[in-house]
């Protein structure tokens, strides 16, 4: 018997189908697609924010995967019991970090965006407090929840379009309240943070992250208890 090769294409077909069945049940595409529908509003939410208020929103799409992950090897996240994170957007740090932090650990971020900080009410995790606010209230933010010094500050807020004044009130503030040996890490597209934080927290550890849009760099600072001159304005801060 002849066999005609347009023939087959059914049985193909039918063969490719079952083995996608046998691998994947409906319900579980239907679950797969249920959790891409909050990555596809958080994206869409921070495309948004990006156009209405781009001086406050660094970038028009949120982290990648990798700079992420070179974000929290640098801040040791896993080793961190209090973290702060100022200007998590719709929390896609905000996830990787808790996914990262001890189990008796906090994180406190800190959001201005009412969109933004709406998104991050969504994510269900007991160590996450969200804050809506400015950075510049991060005293009074740890303060008001009764948190130790942070062994911990990630930033996102865009330091370059920020009023040189707020910028340095803001990282005035990060080097007062940031625990002896604390990491402070700002991940930024351009240096300005970097000439900024210089007279408060010294010269940056600096690396670039090429796998995200726009590519990142990684500026990490380390206090250091002993030579930075307003170390014992944090000792006394929190010895209230």
């Amino acid at each position: 018997m002849m066999s005609f090769p347009g023939r087959r294409k059914p049985v193909f077909a039918a063969a490719r189908g079952s083995a996608r069945s046998e691998n994947e049940s409906p319900a579980a595409g239907s679950s797969r697609l249920r959790e891409l529908r909050p990555r596809l509003k958080g994206r869409l939410l921070f495309v948004r924010g990006f156009l209405e208020h781009p001086r406050e929103v660094a970038s028009i799409v949120p982290s990648s995967r990798f700079a992420e992950q070179r974000i929290l090897k640098l801040a040791e996240v896993s080793s961190a019991q209090s973290v702060v994170e100022l200007g998590p957007g719709t929390g896609g740090t905000t996830c990787a970090i808790l996914r990262a932090l001890p189990r008796e650990g906090r994180l406190l971020s800190i959001e201005i965006n009412p969109a933004f900080h709406a998104m991050l009410g969504q994510i269900e995790d007991p160590r996450l407090i969200a804050h809506p606010g400015s950075a510049e209230g991060l005293r009074d933010a740890l303060v008001r929840y009764g948190l130790p010094a942070p062994q911990a500050i990630i930033s996102g807020i865009p330091f370059s379009t920020m009023n040189r004044t707020v910028a340095c009130g803001i990282l005035e503030t990060v080097a007062e309240v940031l625990a002896p040996g604390g990491r402070f890490v700002a991940y930024q597209v351009r240096d300005h943070v970097h000439r900024l934080c210089r007279q408060y927290l010294g010269p940056a550890r600096v690396e670039m992250e090429l796998l995200n849009i726009p590519p990142l760099r990684v500026f990490q600072w380390e206090k250091n208890g002993v030579s930075l001159r307003r170390t014992n304005a944090a000792h006394s801060f929190y010895s209230r």
